[in-house]
């Protein structure tokens, strides 16, 4: 998860309704050594390493298996100062009939069944499978097998897992050069409205606490701040992308 440059973090955050929380991305404590972080102008504190899940019992031949899995959630959340998770309703990678997509949030799900306090102790971030797939319909009806899976009834950071628009994955092999007669036939199945305005609806409701979005670029990230802001519901939080010097 990426966190907003230090030169944005000069000024005071403002989040829902100008509340402040406090300055972005600001140190806010260290716990074993490793700092905590405000997320963006929310008020979720992360941990600035993360346990990604995206190859966690998937049917790779030396994947983790749930036991593994559970003992890297033991060693980093409950012995040292990690607390953000960082998974998808897509994973894992790669999936099939006996490994199937959304097993990871369920393993997840069983390690925070197996201690009382334990869901207080984490930050979830998961994702809706992106492109075609991303509306209000389905950004409510796939966080509800999320929160199903994961034995809760909230989600921290929901994230757009790719946008809903056309844009060049980097990470997926593809050239970052726009194609610029693939972007203007291409219809995206939801408005950056409508992909804010059910967010911050979801917000409201108490589902998921903040939004963001991966695979995307600053334009993606500046039309999804003004629609937000244009509403009058909080922004994304994070943006999830390759860092690169060579290909951006």
């Amino acid at each position: 998860l990426v966190l907003p440059s230090s030169s944005l973090a000069a000024t005071p955050s403002q989040g829902p309704k100008g509340k402040r929380y406090g300055k972005t991305g600001e140190v806010v404590g260290v716990v074993d050594g490793i700092q905590q972080r405000r997320l963006g102008n929310s008020d979720i504190i992360v941990s600035e390493m993360g346990l990604g899940t995206q190859r966690w019992v998937s049917s790779d031949f030396n994947a983790p298996d749930e036991a593994m899995c559970h003992a890297f959630l033991d060693r980093a959340v409950l012995k040292s100062g990690i607390n953000l998770i960082d998974t998808a309703e897509q994973y894992p990678i790669p999936s099939d009939g006996t490994h199937p997509e959304g097993l990871c949030e369920t393993v997840i799900g069983n390690w925070i069944k197996k201690g009382q306090g334990r869901r207080k102790e984490l930050v979830i971030a998961s994702k809706i499978t992106g492109g075609r797939n991303v509306n209000a319909r389905n950004i409510r009806r796939d966080l509800e097998g999320t929160l199903k899976r994961l034995d809760t009834d909230y989600l921290d950071v929901y994230n757009l897992h790719w946008p809903a628009r056309y844009t060049p994955q980097a990470n997926w092999g593809q050239s970052l050069n726009y194609d610029y007669e693939m972007e203007a036939n291409s219809r995206p199945p939801a408005s950056f409205e409508e992909i804010a305005g059910t967010m911050g609806e979801l917000i409201a409701e108490g589902k998921i606490r903040g939004w963001g979005i991966c695979n995307d670029n600053a334009f993606g990230l500046e039309a999804s701040c003004g629609a937000a802001r244009a509403l009058g519901v909080p922004p994304p939080i994070n943006m999830m992308n390759d860092f690169s010097l060579i290909n951006r």
